[in-house]
């Protein structure tokens, strides 16, 4: 069985390490130093990690990624790469299931704030893992958005979302359609149809988790 979690992971490693520490990423803020910490902090401490959806501990989780950044940058890509096996987020049980998409979209965040960025050819079993991800995210990003929406991957699925209102109509490929449900609209290749007010409304909407 593919280990696409495994790939994107050890594609984001060395990405990190030719890069170096003060390359730009699509989070704001964010330099590749940072990301890796993120990473780090989500494998390797749960006590901070929590903050990244726990609104009371978000400041206790920043302050230990900014300390966390701190320490030697190859040593933070070491860690990116190779996670320790207790990590509740990253043991063989749970790693397939919750870093797939994790690294996807972070290893798109880097390559993609690179002067020339293109799209890459992504294996056609991935997609479908992909656009499955990307129906359960639009689901639950979308269902209060106030349109009727048909969220298309072609060749792969669609879905309808939204509480109704105008049609409009989001079609890209299911990693775009990925990155876009993740927040990031405007490096989404996706195409937006339908009425303009609530298409521009979509790609500066709040998506994500």
């Amino acid at each position: 069985m593919p280990r696409y979690a495994r790939s994107e992971r050890e594609a984001l490693a060395d990405l990190l390490l030719d890069l170096g520490p003060d390359a730009p990423t699509i989070d704001e803020g964010w330099r590749t130093r940072d990301l890796a910490a993120h990473l780090t902090v989500r494998e390797r401490r749960p006590d901070a990690a929590a903050g990244i959806l726990l609104r009371p501990l978000r400041r206790y989780g920043e302050a230990v990624r900014r300390r966390t950044a701190a320490r030697p940058y190859a040593e933070l890509v070491a860690r990116v790469r190779r996670p320790p096996v207790w990590s509740p987020v990253s043991n063989p049980l749970t790693d397939e299931l919750v870093n797939t998409l994790e690294f996807f979209i972070h290893h798109e965040d880097v390559r993609r704030a690179q002067p020339g960025w293109l799209p890459r050819d992504v294996p056609a079993g991935f997609q479908v893992v992909l656009w499955k991800r990307a129906a359960g995210m639009a689901r639950l990003a979308l269902r209060r958005f106030p349109a009727d929406l048909l969220v298309q991957a072609p060749g792969f699925g669609e879905r309808t979302v939204g509480r109704g209102g105008d049609r409009l109509r989001v079609v890209g490929a299911p990693g775009e359609l990925v990155l876009f449900l993740s927040g990031r609209q405007r490096v989404a290749r996706v195409q937006v149809d339908g009425p303009s007010a609530p298409a521009e409304r979509l790609r500066a909407a709040s998506l994500g988790f």
